[in-house]
């Protein structure tokens, strides 16, 4: 990818249960349309040279899996919930592929649970077996994401763990402590450099200080949980919100692509409902407007994407507005 263009692929575009759910007979969990079946929301991004997973939730293996994924640059986390991080574990495998620990982004609160949910990643010394991960703490400040060309790769020794190999053959911990295993990203630089404040995040992609792709994060509530979403260029990536502040409508001006959960046709504590994504739709005016982190309390695909066509027609909405589904890619 260059310049502003980015790509995103949706992994998954289900509620916390996934669709079909367990037990339910209804219409949408046995319906044989493969846009029906939907995997734990998550999306892939290629950006700025980047593969860029946002949430890797118990249904990354499979995600990975469906899409042939074997790299991935960088893994940014919404939030804690387990939806969104139950996958984790399984990076393992990249781990051996890419001879690399993996990137992983998020909020001082995430990390907190992840530190408590996987205590053998953080166990020192390191246990035999377990995920190598790299974590780097972010905010709703822009941040700058970058290729890793270091020359050292990670290498497992048997009985100890992974260890980095260096360009003269010597072995060295991945890390001794927690403390290493952390990096405080702070937002507002990098190495004493101000990072290029966002302008609105029309098209920008690339900080012209430090050659890195910058990542726009959108603070929104999940209820009353701080969460994320991202903009990567023209496309933002929001789920699991229920109201976006005034503050961060700015980063979503000058859209292609807009993505927003939306749970229910009614008002739901911690999720847009229906009439809720269709006013931001009309709001922020982006050019298309995917609707993500479904249930089946919502008609088959086919069926819903008919009638959000009526609606939008209905309620005079510039903006394009569809169902995403697994495996549709938007640039």
């Amino acid at each position: 990818m260059t310049g502003s263009s980015a790509r995103l692929t949706f992994l998954g575009t289900g509620t916390s249960q996934g669709v079909p759910i367990i037990g339910c007979g209804c219409e949408v969990c046995r319906s044989t349309d493969p846009r029906d079946k939907r995997f734990r929301a998550s999306a892939l991004v290629e950006y700025g040279g980047l593969t860029i997973l946002v949430d890797a939730g118990p249904d990354f293996r499979m995600q990975m899996l469906a899409q042939g994924i074997s790299h991935l640059d960088a893994i940014l986390l919404t939030h804690n919930h387990k939806d969104h991080t139950g996958g984790l574990d399984d990076v393992r495998s990249l781990n051996y592929v890419d001879r690399r620990a993996a990137e992983i982004y998020c909020e001082r609160n995430v990390l907190e649970d992840l530190i408590r949910e996987y205590p053998y990643v953080f166990k020192f010394p390191k246990y035999p077996g377990a995920p190598e991960w790299m974590l780097h703490v972010i905010d709703e400040r822009p941040f700058i994401l970058r290729k890793d060309t270091s020359d050292k790769e990670l290498v497992w020794v048997h009985d100890v763990g992974y260890h980095y190999r260096l360009p003269d053959g010597r072995l060295i911990p991945t890390a001794r402590s927690l403390d290493d295993m952390i990096s405080i990203a702070d937002s507002g630089s990098l190495n004493g450099t101000p990072l290029s404040p966002p302008r609105g995040c029309r098209g920008v992609d690339t900080d012209p200080l430090t050659g890195g792709t910058l990542v726009t994060p959108i603070r929104g509530l999940h209820g009353k949980l701080p969460v994320l979403g991202f903009r990567f260029g023209d496309i933002a990536y929001i789920t699991d919100m229920s109201s976006i502040p005034e503050s961060e409508f700015p980063k979503l001006e000058g859209l292609k692509h807009l993505t927003l959960n939306t749970v229910s046709y009614h008002p739901h504590h911690s999720h847009f409902s229906l009439d809720e994504t269709l006013a931001l739709a009309a709001r922020i005016k982006p050019r298309h407007t995917w609707l993500t982190h479904l249930s089946h309390s919502f008609p088959t695909h086919e069926e819903f994407a008919a009638e959000l066509e009526r609606l939008r027609q209905e309620r005079g909405i510039e903006s394009t507005v569809a169902p995403a589904y697994d495996g549709l890619a938007i640039e």
